[in-house]
């Protein structure tokens, strides 16, 4: 497996998330293209080699200091040009097929809010006491390593910390992700599902790939793949749980968005 990239990483790092954009899910590692703000929106031109069109950059020009308040906390323009620049580039890169520009209006609010969902989320968990040992963050680390094709939880450090990341920040967001998923099982029946329901789930799949006929791999036998969807079935869980959670602290918190 490629090493996951920086942001990729930091994405999975983060908390239980909302939206596919930042699921707690492996990452495609070095096939993203480098990331870079830019005040400057819009589509580039092609490639002058006649490969693939460069991909367009993100334009931060209309991002205020100050992108949103949750119950008296801010989350800054920094905090959300760094996720808002991933989901920008994921979104251009599926979209090169069609043809189409990303409407980044529309994106940009998508991210405020999941920034704000997952602020509302950091605050109830501390309200619910939930703090994460050193033990906890080891083995959230050897978790995220074993989703990604890594062999422990050290390989996870040394590699973000070749992109740039502390070991510091590294175990930091670690913590939160522990303290997120914490809460979210706490407050909601997460439930592993039967072998009934992985069968059936398999089954589903195995008809996919059916009617898609030659132009996807076979489906490997269900036993190799059990665990995987034993592992999608809770994340479902956990991001359907965490949507609820969050929409029912914000109803009943002060949120202001400023895009």
């Amino acid at each position: 497996m490629k090493i996951p990239s920086h942001r990729a990483l930091r994405r999975m790092l983060a908390a239980v998330t909302l939206t596919t954009a930042v699921a707690l899910t492996g990452c495609s590692g070095d096939q993203a293209a480098p990331t870079g703000a830019s005040d400057q929106g819009g589509q580039a031109p092609a490639a002058s080699d006649g490969g693939q069109p460069q991909l367009p950059d993100a334009d931060v020009s209309d991002v205020p200091d100050v992108v949103a308040e949750v119950n008296g906390e801010k989350i800054t323009k920094d905090e959300f040009v760094s996720v808002y620049e991933g989901q920008f580039q994921q979104a251009a890169m599926q979209q090169q097929s069609t043809g189409q520009e990303v409407d980044q209006t529309e994106l940009k609010q998508q991210v405020a809010n999941q920034l704000v969902d997952n602020r509302l989320l950091v605050q109830g968990a501390k309200e619910a006491g939930i703090e994460p040992s050193e033990e906890d963050i080891d083995a959230t680390l050897e978790e995220i390593a074993q989703q990604n094709g890594l062999g422990s939880g050290d390989e996870v450090v040394a590699a973000l910390e070749k992109q740039g990341m502390s070991e510091k920040d590294i175990r930091k967001e670690a913590a939160s992700q522990f303290t997120l998923t914490s809460f979210v099982e706490q407050e909601a029946d997460i439930q592993p599902p039967s072998d009934e329901e992985l069968k059936t789930q398999y089954d589903q799949l195995v008809e996919q790939q059916s009617q898609a006929g030659g132009q996807q791999a076979e489906v490997p036998p269900f036993e190799d793949v059990k665990e995987q969807l034993a592992q999608q079935s809770v994340s479902q869980q956990q991001n359907e749980a965490a949507t609820t959670i969050a929409a029912e602290l914000r109803e009943a918190g002060e949120v202001t968005i400023n895009l």
